[in-house]
């Protein structure tokens, strides 16, 4: 078969820690010869991207980026644009692009819920961009049934759904380390308030005896740091963001992995804590799944649903013992080289298919 050219609308960069570019990463790093591909960097691209044939890393100057991105866009030679996002240049690109001449086919992919409107921290530039960049997509994929569910409830728009993935080589538990002398909860995530951070403080006074880390940065920053001191809570600890390596040693020292967020698609914290073999605390709200309730995570509907379950929890060693080694089974389901496969496949058959190709 011949090269399928592939344009990534993402960023190589290896420090920039966005959960979307991070996905576009670990795929492309994993395409095998068959594809080639473009993407863009303006720092130092991720080192497996620099050594994997077959890959064109484009620099952008450090002003006018967008009319750079725009010209790939326009006058790349390519047979998929991937990972469409709602960035300035695809905007432009899709609102002048003409179907009839272009014959690329443009994959969006939506790895969230699009009831935007639910959560206030969703400006409506936010969701205009989207809007004018997703929608206009050829074809689209979600990360999971609740997301499908909601693009098509939402917007009337049908995708296909391909799970996110995660590196089960790069986290893996730390099974044999010496036990934690205080049992240790871990979030991590953005401090918004639908993540429900605040609840790890409620958590961190109803359990004294326990020590809660909170990884992430957000507008509720100081709030909540100005909270933990007003409470005298001394069993909380502000990590702040991380970096791949420092988080699995934050996944790997932990017992529990605390997550009260109301709002996702397929969290990938959930996916690396349960990769360390940590069992998982979170909501039934979005449906996640990449757990299995009562198996490898209790799911709960409520604040104190969840706070019962971490009581639960961190009274019985051998039930998060369990938990772990089963999450840990059933993460490896949902490895980036299995997913990728799953995106080797669809590339295959959309250029196969040819300018036409769409959702049904």
């Amino acid at each position: 078969m011949k090269t399928i050219r592939i344009l990534v609308d993402s960023f190589a960069d290896e420090d920039l820690l966005n959960a979307q570019m991070g996905n576009a990463r670990e795929i492309m790093s994993r395409l095998d010869s068959r594809f080639q591909v473009s993407t863009f960097y303006s720092g130092k691209p991720d080192e497996r991207l620099v050594q994997r044939p077959g890959t064109r890393l484009i620099r952008l100057p450090r002003r006018r980026q967008t009319l750079r991105i725009l010209r790939e866009f326009l006058f790349g030679r390519h047979d998929i644009v991937f990972y469409i996002k709602g960035s300035p240049a695809a905007i432009a690109y899709l609102a002048v692009r003409p179907k009839w001449l272009d014959k690329r086919i443009v994959v969006g992919t939506v790895e969230s819920q699009t009831n935007f409107s639910v959560e206030p921290t969703i400006t409506p530039e936010m969701i205009r961009s989207w809007e004018r960049s997703m929608l206009r997509a050829d074809v689209l994929f979600s990360n999971s049934s609740n997301v499908q569910a909601s693009l098509l409830q939402e917007y009337g728009v049908c995708s296909e759904i391909v799970p996110t993935g995660v590196d089960t080589r790069f986290f893996t538990p730390a099974w044999d380390r010496p036990a934690n002398p205080r049992l240790r909860v871990l979030f991590v995530g953005s401090l918004r308030p639908f993540k429900g951070p605040q609840l790890i403080l409620r958590a961190a006074e109803r359990f004294p005896e326990a020590e809660f880390v909170i990884v992430g940065e957000g507008v509720m920053e100081p709030e909540l740091r100005e909270q933990g001191r007003r409470d005298r809570l001394k069993n909380v600890i502000f990590a702040g963001s991380l970096k791949p390596a420092a988080l699995r040693d934050e996944y790997r020292r932990a017992d529990i992995f605390l997550f009260p967020s109301r709002w996702e698609g397929s969290p990938k914290v959930i996916m690396e804590a349960a990769a360390c073999g940590l069992p998982v605390i979170a909501r039934k709200d979005y449906k996640p799944e990449t757990v299995i309730d009562k198996e490898t995570a209790l799911l709960g509907g409520s604040d104190d649903e969840l706070l019962d379950h971490l009581a639960a929890l961190s009274s019985n060693a051998d039930l998060r013992r369990s938990m772990g080694r089963a999450g840990r089974a059933h993460i490896e389901r949902f490895d980036w080289d299995v997913i990728t496969r799953r995106w080797e496949e669809i590339f295959v058959r959309l250029v196969r298919r040819g300018p036409g190709a769409a959702n049904s």
